[in-house]
């Protein structure tokens, strides 16, 4: 048995500088190599972080923006639609205005017509009226004349 220990120590005497070459190894790649890349590592996930936060809030910045702007386009939309309607009921009034003035008119021209019609009808009794005493003195001298001759002509009767 002290044979097996003395090969174990002369074992671990013979270990001793490798494990101290790997020890010195691991310090020296832990130093030179994974500190800078894990610093590197860090910043970029410090930066893809940050750079989705940075999305993110300019992702809901733009849609704020979108919303403001469909709201100042309905805005804009009703106050058009608010323009044109009153330039419609404008322009109705207006045409109202003017059938009601043609109306008007058209009135007063059919009252001086009715007026003028009645006139010419008075104006038409009343020639009527004074010829009437003489075209009726006229039809009973030639209906009372005397007859006419068997061997004369019509003419001569008249």
């Amino acid at each position: 048995m002290q044979e097996i220990v003395r090969q174990l120590g002369e074992l671990f005497l013979q270990a001793v500088p490798t494990v101290l070459i790997i020890l010195l190894f691991y310090f020296i790649l832990r130093t030179i190599f994974f500190k800078p890349l894990l610093r590197v590592m860090a910043e970029r996930d410090a930066r893809t972080v940050g750079a989705q936060k940075a999305a993110e809030q300019a992702q809901a910045a733009a849609l704020e923006k979108a919303k403001q702007y469909q709201d100042a386009l309905k805005q804009a939309r009703s106050q058009v639609y608010a323009e044109q309607e009153a330039a419609r009921k404008k322009l109705l009034d207006e045409r109202s205005e003017l059938i009601k003035d043609a109306r008007s008119a058209a009135m007063a021209q059919v009252a001086a017509a009715k007026e003028r019609i009645a006139a010419e009808v008075a104006a038409a009794r009343r020639e009527i009226e004074a010829t009437v005493a003489q075209l009726s003195a006229e039809i009973t001298r030639r209906i009372l004349r005397t007859p006419p001759r068997p061997g004369s002509s019509r003419r001569e009767a008249q």
